[in-house]
């Protein structure tokens, strides 16, 4: 096979591109009523209405395709933004981010600048809100960065989320009302490209179902096989698959997760970029007060996270501030945030990244004198203490939405399964070719309730673009959450930032078989 392939979306969005922009004025055309276009006047005005310090923040972000080392020998021919993960950006809030991504990839990419309440036209997702960036071709974005918070960029096309295509933004606080010595930004990912394919190779067997001829950890209904439990394995980075050569994965189970805990197999789990038998080494001092700000950027793993010999004080999910509370390990689904306080203990301990249900993990190590480090198969016994969910969070104070009777509501079902692999909302596959088909319409000024009701047998990370949301009544305010089997959950935002957004499940091969909707404002 070659080295690179191009899907089904590559070659619309390569059409796109070359078509400039009166195909994608046709794409933004819309049943009546019409739709704010994502570059018109109400985008202009509310961006506008941002402020911010009249500083900018330049940034060369350059996509390639690379050789990256995962430790201990294992190298992987991928693409990435230059190192892996790719460098933070930072700014501090107010400022306007102008940053250039220059495309040295043989297939058109994008930026999405994820969590971030910018301008609509600077989403970077094609066809919705710009043309991709064709191959050998740039894009600079320009917008405000109103809100402090760890956020994080990546592509929005195809499954490129699933390459080394990621990297942190830092929105820092002037004000910043936390007190800390030191802060440490750690990258969670789930990873097969360049190690036993690639990510269109993967999605394509996906698509077969299981009625395709593919093996995997699903019976033809959809629904899981017995598995591992809680995933605490033998710490292999191999994880049990289907047959050779097979990407589906088998008997990945979680009770957290309400049963199936993915689909993918993925041959390593990272921790900053590094397998767990050649870790990553934060050097330290003990009594350092530690800021840890936590980022999940895999395809199809929730992690649970844990740092031996410590308890974590979490403080912020999603770039919001929360209730503090004092945890021993977090599970953190694809997309989600959190960034967390610790007080250094004297020694070497592992920051262990469970793959909920999978039989493996990465880790990091944490040093702050003498010691041995523990073996890479080493489960600290606080994975297995009191473990927090973004729906246990309350929002602190001033994070918190006022009470008021929604105007809108949307029911967004969650469907599909593995037996057709036909991911969808309301039963619809999203149509890439026809984005705004059927949008969730939605008024500028209202208050809109979401209602997440998952209808399948897997858990689905929720995230929608351009906003946040409170979750429940008085939880956390967040742009990504996890909608167990067979619940629902409960999200109202105010619809105070005009354009056309994505809603979409961040497990990237569910959202792009489909598990997407385009939430828009009337124009």
């Amino acid at each position: 096979m070659p080295e690179f392939t191009v899907n089904r979306r590559s070659l619309l969005l390569a059409g796109l591109g070359a078509a400039g922009a009166g195909l994608l004025a046709a794409c933004s055309d819309s049943p009546a009523p019409p739709l704010v276009d994502p570059s018109g006047s109400p985008v202009a005005r509310a961006e506008a209405a941002r402020g911010g310090t009249g500083r900018e923040r330049p940034v060369t972000v350059t996509a390639t395709a690379d050789t990256v080392d995962l430790g201990g020998g294992t190298t992987a021919r991928t693409w990435t933004f230059g190192a892996l993960p790719g460098t933070p950006v930072r700014t501090t809030a107010g400022d306007t981010l102008v940053a250039t991504l220059n495309n040295h990839l043989p297939d058109p990419t994008s930026l999405h600048w994820h969590g971030l309440a910018l301008r609509n036209d600077m989403d970077g997702v094609p066809p919705v809100t710009m043309r991709p960036v064709a191959p050998g071709g740039s894009f600079t974005y320009r917008f405000v960065t109103d809100r402090p918070g760890t956020y994080w960029f990546h592509p929005h096309v195809g499954v490129q989320l699933d390459r080394g295509l990621y990297a942190p933004l830092i929105v820092e606080d002037p004000r910043e009302p936390l007190g800390y010595d030191e802060e440490w930004v750690v990258v969670l990912d789930d990873w097969l490209d360049g190690v036993t394919g690639t990510p269109d190779q993967a999605f394509a067997e996906l698509r077969k179902g299981m009625g395709g001829g593919g093996s995997g950890g699903h019976d033809m209904g959809g629904h899981s096989m017995p598995g591992n439990g809680n995933g605490n394995g033998n710490g292999s980075d191999n994880v049990k698959g289907g047959g050779a050569g097979s990407f589906m994965l088998m008997g990945a189970t979680s009770a957290l997760l309400g049963g199936d805990a993915g689909d993918v197999r993925h041959p390593h789990h990272l921790v900053n970029g590094r397998i767990a038998a050649d870790p990553e080494v934060y050097r330290s001092a003990p009594g350092r007060r530690v800021r840890l700000r936590i980022v999940n950027a895999g395809a199809d793993t929730a992690y649970r996270l844990a740092l031996g010999g410590h308890r974590l004080t979490v403080t912020h999910t999603d770039g919001f501030p929360v209730r503090h509370e004092e945890v021993d390990a977090l599970l953190v689904g694809m997309g989600e945030r959190y960034d967390v306080l610790v007080t250094l203990q004297d020694g070497v301990f592992p920051l262990t990244a469970l793959a909920e249900g999978k039989d493996a993990a990465g880790r990091a190590l944490v040093r702050t004198g003498a010691g041995e480090a523990p073996a890479a198969a080493f489960r600290p016994a606080e994975l297995n203490g009191r473990i927090l969910a973004a729906t246990d969070l309350r929002a602190a104070e001033e994070a918190g939405l006022p009470k008021r009777t929604p105007d809108r509501i949307h029911r967004i079902e969650l469907t599909g399964g593995m037996a057709k692999y036909d991911w969808a909302l309301n039963g619809r596959p999203f149509d890439m070719a026809d984005p705004a088909a059927r949008p969730f319409l939605v008024g500028g000024g209202e208050r809109v309730r979401l209602e997440f009701v998952n209808r399948t047998d897997m858990w689905h990370p929720m995230h929608l673009h351009g906003h946040t949301f409170q979750v429940g009544d008085d939880g956390p305010r967040k742009d990504t959450v996890i909608v167990l089997p067979g619940r629902t959950v409960v999200c109202e935002f105010e619809a105070d930032n005009p354009g056309q957004w994505m809603t979409h499940c961040h497990n990237a091969y569910h959202g792009e078989a489909g598990m997407m909707g385009l939430l828009a404002y009337r124009a």
